[in-house]
């Protein structure tokens, strides 16, 4: 289902990020996750793009869905955000998705959220809510920025700081400071395997804790492995993809072909250069597919394969719900010439 929202305030974090404010619509309220992404449309230049961005408001808390989007060098659709969308504006999006969430019925004593640039916005969301609603749980968030200036959603972190002294840490990672010894909340450098194993090292009891991370792909090695070190489950830790991963060698039988793809009641012809998806040269045709994460964990770009074979590559986790004959087009890409999917 898609909603139209308007935007009641936006407010700007930093020199390249800004916080859009959406008014609830009036009629069916939209239901979320803390965690959960709102997935918004756009029409730039007469083209459709489609980008799914983090809640960085908490469900049951805040009034308004937010979500805040930092500028991307070459990004069409973030640019376009910070530099002409306007109070009162109108965008529509999609229902909220997303499996990188807090369930309220968790019964964890510490959740660790781990981030870095952008990446602070699902996870200020999963903190609000803990901290809200789950008055024994102790949150410690471990946050990596160039410097303070650069911190996106400085001012929340200072405020959840003020308001749940008892059960939230911060820690900030810095790299373009020196940081004085004087100031134990801030860590020199990025947020790598020993400084993460150091940190967890400082409970004493590891063994319910949940361990939310998101970020680019090395702050996922980093802490991974420092958590493989310990005693944490592997399914109590949660990574967010904001793309997928791509391994050279998974091309090695991918061919640039033809496919044929049967959607709105027209059938389409179109080139697959090796190493673009299947849903990357549709949208470059000006075919308007449906589509929304791009990293394998939605199912909007979901196809049926009629005839030939394709491979999904670049997926991060199982999925066990699609059926036999169904690919997403995000990561699939053709493996014989006569590919033949319906959508």
């Amino acid at each position: 289902m898609n909603y139209t929202l308007k935007v009641a305030k936006i407010r700007r974090e930093n020199d390249d990020t800004v916080t859009l404010c959406f008014k609830q619509p009036g009629l069916k309220k939209i239901h979320y996750k803390a965690g959960q992404y709102l997935t918004l449309i756009f029409r730039i230049n007469g083209r459709r793009y489609i980008r799914p961005y983090s809640f960085s408001s908490c469900p049951g808390l805040d009034t308004f869905l937010e979500v805040t989007v930092k500028r991307v060098i070459n990004g069409i659709v973030s640019n376009h955000i910070n530099d002409t969308i306007q109070e009162g504006d109108s965008i529509e999006a999609m229902s909220p998705m997303g499996d990188f969430v807090y369930e309220p019925e968790s019964t964890f004593t510490d959740v660790y959220l781990w981030g870095v640039g952008s990446g602070i916005t699902p996870l200020i969301s999963i903190a609000k809510f803990i901290l809200a609603f789950k008055d024994d749980v102790k949150v410690h968030l471990l946050y990596g920025n160039r410097n303070m200036e650069s911190t996106i959603l400085l001012d929340q972190i200072e405020t959840l700081l003020n308001k749940f002294r008892h059960n939230f840490s911060v820690k900030h990672f810095h790299t373009k400071l020196v940081v004085e010894d004087i100031k134990p909340f801030l860590i020199q450098g990025r947020i790598d395997e020993t400084k993460a194993l150091k940190i967890l090292n400082e409970n004493s009891d590891l063994s319910n804790t949940a361990h939310y991370i998101c970020g680019p792909a090395g702050l996922k090695e980093s802490v991974n492995a420092a958590l493989s070190a310990t005693i944490v489950k592997a399914n109590n830790i949660f990574s967010e993809d904001f793309e997928l991963i791509k391994d050279p060698a998974d091309f090695k039988d991918i061919h640039t072909q033809s496919v044929n793809i049967q959607f709105d009641n027209r059938q389409h012809t179109l080139e697959v250069a090796k190493g673009m998806s299947i849903l990357e040269a549709a949208l470059n045709a000006d075919i308007e597919l449906p589509y929304s994460c791009q990293t394998g964990n939605c199912s909007s770009c979901k196809g049926r394969l009629i005839e030939g074979e394709a491979k999904m590559i670049g997926l991060r986790k199982d999925r066990d719900d699609l059926k036999k004959d169904e690919i997403l087009l995000c990561c699939s890409h053709p493996l014989t010439q006569n590919v033949y999917i319906a959508i």
